[in-house]
């Protein structure tokens, strides 16, 4: 059976997809076996290098202290970086060009810099110009390094999310006589919010994982830099910590993405139960009638 997307497989297309799919299949378990066996012959499979994660002193001493600052540099970054960049977005709309022309100098120049560089700048401006004791540093110039580059990042998400919604919006709110910042406030972000919701998360996951390049480069104790000296204490089960750490990065970044998935559920939904009008995309998803129409305010 065709469709408007491919043809039918004929008899010969599908043996050469059966035989792909073995020859992909038999490949893939001798990478694995391959894998688990050179750790096998390094002993980083046996029982010793995984017993430390059993017990509690692995993570009350290394682990739980790591991803307790991950998560106070990665939640204070978020909270500041957010309605940052929500404001040099908007300001890159103005029509003012001395608002428009230096938020726009700003996001470019730090859009362009390496987050790891930012970083370790910040931490040189600390120890140089402040008061900021050592044990700190590390921990403002993640922070630093992480607001000003998401930031800029955030702040073209939010200007490409304005720019998405319909032009008819903002002529109907301001022939009902809504001022500029009237129509941003309560007619363009609303609506912005739920298209621009899956970019922006996909930034906050980036903000958790740079995490770990201050603690690779600024010697800052996060979790993956407790992996390391953990991994050192423990005799070199290298694997074994790693892999921790993977698996509890992956359950952050999952929760977050999943938290997310549902508050778009929900803002469509109360879009739709509220009476609001629907873009154009929202309303196809929601399956409204005269999807696509172009409907305004």
């Amino acid at each position: 059976m065709s469709s408007v997307l491919y043809d039918a497989q004929g008899p010969r297309a599908k043996q050469r997809n059966v035989l792909f799919t073995g020859v992909f299949l038999v490949a893939a378990a001798a990478l694995l076996w391959w894998v688990f066996s050179s750790l096998s012959d390094k002993g980083q499979l046996d029982w010793e290098k995984w017993k430390p994660f059993v017990g509690t002193e692995a993570w009350t001493t290394y682990v739980l202290p790591g991803l307790e600052n991950t998560l106070i540099a990665a939640g204070v970054a978020m909270l500041i970086a957010l309605p940052l960049g929500a404001v040099l977005g908007i300001a890159r709309l103005s029509d003012h060009r001395w608002v428009r022309v230096p938020a726009g100098m700003l996001v470019e120049f730090f859009r362009a810099i390496p987050v790891l560089i930012l970083m370790i700048f910040g931490l040189a401006l600390y120890s140089e110009y402040s008061n900021v004791g050592s044990d700190d540093r590390p921990l403002y110039a993640v922070i630093t390094g992480l607001v000003l580059y998401n930031a800029s990042v955030l702040a073209e998400i939010v200007r490409a999310g304005i720019l998405s919604l319909p032009k008819g919006q903002t002529e109907a709110a301001h022939a009902i006589g809504l001022r500029k910042t009237q129509t941003m406030v309560s007619i363009l972000l609303p609506q912005a919010v739920t298209a621009m919701l899956p970019a922006i998360v996909s930034q906050l996951v980036v903000i958790v994982k740079d995490t770990a390049l201050g603690g690779a480069v600024l010697t800052f104790p996060e979790l993956l830099a407790s992996a390391n000296t953990m991994s050192a204490y423990y005799g070199a089960n290298t694997i074994a910590s790693f892999t921790v750490v993977a698996v509890i990065f992956v359950a952050l970044n999952f929760s977050l993405t999943t938290f997310a998935g549902w508050l778009e559920k929900r803002l469509r939904s109360r879009k739709k139960s509220s009476g609001a009008v629907l873009s154009a995309d929202d309303a196809a998803a929601q399956g409204a009638p005269g999807a696509g129409t172009g409907a305004t305010l």
